[in-house]
Formats: C-alpha cells, structure tokens, sequence
C-alpha cells in the first residue's frame, strides 16, 4: 500500500508487551456464536512469521498457503485457489487468491479481504509480522467467528496475494491480487453481486493508530468508525483523514462499496524490523471487535440499498 505524501503522523502510548494475550471482548456482534479471540489470531501471526518470507510466487507464500488451507479446513471450511499470472516488471509470475465462503440468506455477498504476501527485499530478510501476518491472521480469526452465525448477506473472506509492490509502488506493480479479483468477477458477470467490501492490512501494531481513509466509502467508513467509538476505541480510530492506495482500490474504481482500515502509523513498515515483537495481540482484538460490532449496522444498511 502506499500513502498519500504530506501527510502527517504521530505516535500513540503503547499497547500491553507484545504477545500478550488479550481476553476475548463481550463487545462484539450480538448474532455471533463466538467472541473474537486474539489469542488464536496472534498465534496465526506467530506461525506465518516462522515461514520466513512469503513473497507473491515463492516457496515462503506456498507455505502460508497450506497453513491458510489447513487452518480453513481445521473449521470446517474450505478455501478455493483461484490462481492468475500477473505481469510484473520481473516478467510473468504465479499468484494465487483464497477465498473461503461463508453461506447468508442472501447470495450476495459481502467481502472481507486482506493481502497474505509479503514485500520482497533482497537486501535484508523480512517476514512481515503487521504488513502481510496481521491481516491473515485476523481473517483466519474471522471465518472461525463467522462461520455459524447467521449472516443475512453471503460473506466471502479472501486472502489477496500480489498486494506489495514487486519493485516500486509505480504504476500498476501493486494490489496483483485485488485487481485480478475484479477483473475475474467483472468476466464472469458476478461483480454486482458484491454488495459491499471491508478491507483490513497491517492491523496489529502495538502502536494502533487508524485514520479514516480518505478514498474510501463515507457511509461505510461511518459505521465502522461509529462501531469503534461505542466499543471505547476512539483513542485508536481516529477522526483524521488520510488518504491510502490499497487493494480496495479496485473495488472502488468498480463501483463497490469499499473501506479501508489501516495503520500506516507504523515504524517498523518495509524495515527489517516488522516482527513478532511489533504485533500487540490487544490491536489485533480491538480490530476483531469493531469489524463484528459493525457487521450488523453494515448489512442493514445493504438490506435498504
């Protein structure tokens, strides 16, 4: 992802030690069976982080992907590949999308999405434990939640590979995976079906500072900031814009609802820094707990629309 220049940040209090586990919050949506558990979902990041690195067509991103797989399949769902050849400034490279479905009274669907790669570096080793780990790991979390409760839409959970640059964040080497997912679903005639699409990246520093990005949905944005604010997490979703290119990008070029929560506030990004030590369990819970505070909100208004 990249930011909009000229635009400035700064540093909250710290969040409890790195590791440490944060008790599953009551706060979270009144239909779900389960309560997020940040716990699980920082043992995701410990266990994508011990694969090394896992950027988009090498063995590092095959080995997140059967962790993701078996981790999908471990609770009863499936996730389905879908794998395109991206043109990148390398030449031709393998990528592949997860998506796990999860059934709604309605076909439509709406999307939650995070990317699973990791930005390549030849000068240092970098394994991306916010930029690449936290996004995977609190979708994993969310299919564990979603799965039984009753979701009035059909959620979709995807794990979009190709979202960092190959080389530089220049013209289209970027958000591989998101743009291949729109142009697949724009094919094949299902891209109206997507009502809606949250986007979560780089989630879990110890430091959580989310701003409201500025490309995204208004009314979306609106929910989920509104969420956060009854959860007592205004401290962390802050009331200041800014303005970031991301895999909703896509979506919102093709007329999808689409919101962006990130926290580029983040000294650790594209340093060899990003590790387990950098990702709070507690961020990763505060995350989880808005997300489904703000599902109930986010439907009802897609069930006026």
């Amino acid at each position: 992802m990249a930011a909009a220049a000229g635009v400035g940040l700064c540093a909250r209090g710290a969040l409890p030690a790195p590791g440490q586990k944060a008790q599953p919050s009551a706060a979270h949506n009144g239909s779900a069976v389960l309560p997020f558990d940040s716990g699980r979902a920082f043992e995701h990041v410990r266990q994508l982080v011990a694969i090394g690195p896992r950027p988009a067509g090498s063995p590092g991103i095959e080995a997140a992907r059967r962790y993701i797989r078996d981790q999908i399949a471990a609770i009863g769902l499936s996730a389905t590949e879908r794998a395109f050849d991206a043109q990148t400034p390398l030449g031709p490279l393998k990528m592949v999308n997860l998506s796990v479905g999860i059934p709604g009274a309605r076909p439509e669907r709406l999307l939650i999405g995070g990317h699973y790669d990791t930005k390549l570096f030849r000068r240092f080793r970098f394994v991306g434990a916010n930029d690449g780990g936290s996004s995977a790991a609190v979708l994993l979390e969310l299919a564990r939640v979603l799965k039984d409760r009753r979701n009035p839409f059909t959620i979709e959970l995807v794990f979009f590979d190709g979202e960092e640059a190959v080389l530089e964040w220049t013209g289209t080497d970027h958000t591989y995976g998101s743009r291949g997912y729109v142009e697949t679903a724009r094919a094949s005639g299902t891209l109206d079906t997507i009502r809606a699409m949250l986007l979560v990246d780089m989630v879990g520093d110890r430091n959580l500072n989310i701003r409201r990005e500025s490309n995204s949905t208004r009314w979306l944005t609106d929910i989920v900031w509104a969420a956060a604010s009854r959860l007592g997490h205004g401290d962390v979703f802050l009331d200041e814009p800014l303005a970031v290119e991301d895999d909703h990008a896509p979506f919102l070029a093709a007329g999808v609802p689409a919101v962006d929560i990130i926290d580029l506030d983040y000294p650790a990004w594209h340093t060899p820094n990003d590790t387990l030590d950098n990702v709070s369990a507690r961020s990763l819970q505060t995350v989880g707990d808005v997300l489904l505070a703000a599902l109930p909100q986010i439907e009802a208004a897609l069930g006026k629309r």
